[in-house]
């Protein structure tokens, strides 16, 4: 299991690995400038986890955006360091004496269940002493396989150029985010990893797609399917995140820090998205790409 399994579904959906051969091709992925009445400054961009490599999405505005920057932010520095989200991870997520993961999965989707473990080579009995919550981030990993694309987050880091890098949550808060999950919540989020994992090999690569040509307005369509339908899920893993990063990012304004916020686009989408919630603080908020 990779310690990247982490992050998941904390991107709100925009993680899609992509390992195929295509020709190249130029993104526009969305970028917005943040200006204050007093001087304050900063960019938000709107992050997915993997790409494939031929996607060239670095553009101009970008780099002069990152290099008007004086820090990077992101929602986990640690990128790098996979050995201590692994054992985040194993920690949280131990839970001994659990029901068998079918039992915990509602019954339309046992069938899925069973062709997920079969394609990701898992068995059911790997489950036995793991919370929900982590069952259902395993077997969303396993059904990926693979990663061969780009990280842009670890990509951002590197054209920082030793600017700071900050974060917003880290991987024990953001993991936490999930251990705290109610159990019914938990097995809603498995009730829909398993119905997406069955059907991710009949799907197009829809969130890449918008992701690259910068379409909010589809994206936040995209962030109401899924396991983000549900209000409970969706009100834990997007809308009360995204009003604790604004209270931080506000705060970096108020001291004319100058940041690159960097965070899965989903948190950038729709009423409930970082943009909308700077402009309901006062702040100018333009969108540059």
């Amino acid at each position: 299991m990779k310690a990247r399994i982490a992050l998941v579904f904390v991107a709100a959906l925009l993680v899609w690995a992509c390992g195929e051969s295509r020709p190249a091709v130029t993104a526009t992925p969305a970028l917005w400038e943040v200006t204050g009445t007093e001087g304050q400054h900063a960019y938000l961009f709107g992050t997915i986890h993997s790409l494939p490599e031929n996607v060239d999405w670095q553009s101009p505005e970008i780099k002069r955006a990152l290099q008007a920057s004086d820090r990077l932010v992101l929602e986990i520095a640690q990128l790098d360091d996979p050995g201590t989200m692994q054992q985040v991870f194993s920690r949280l997520a131990a839970a001994p004496a659990q029901p068998p993961l079918s039992a915990r999965l509602s019954p339309q989707y046992r069938p899925a269940l069973a062709r997920v473990l079969k394609q990701s080579g898992l068995v059911e009995e790997s489950f036995a002493k793991m919370d929900t919550w982590a069952a259902a981030l395993t077997l969303a990993q396993a059904a990926q396989g693979t990663d061969d694309g780009e990280s842009v987050d670890r990509a951002l880091m590197e054209m920082a150029d030793g600017k700071p890098v900050m974060e917003l949550e880290g991987t024990y808060r953001q993991l936490g985010l999930f251990d705290a999950l109610p159990e019914q919540e938990q097995r809603d989020l498995l009730d829909a990893v398993v119905a997406e994992a069955d059907t991710a090999e009949r799907e197009d690569d829809t969130l890449d797609i918008l992701w690259r040509r910068g379409d909010m307005t589809a994206l936040a369509r995209e962030t109401r399917r899924g396991m983000l339908a549900d209000p409970e899920l969706r009100q834990a893993l997007l809308v009360q995140r995204n009003a604790r990063w604004i209270t931080q990012i506000v705060a970096m304004l108020e001291q004319r820090q100058h940041p690159f916020v960097a965070v899965g686009a989903a948190h950038m989408a729709g009423p409930d998205g970082l943009p909308a919630l700077l402009r309901q603080q006062g702040y100018k908020v333009t969108r540059v790409q």
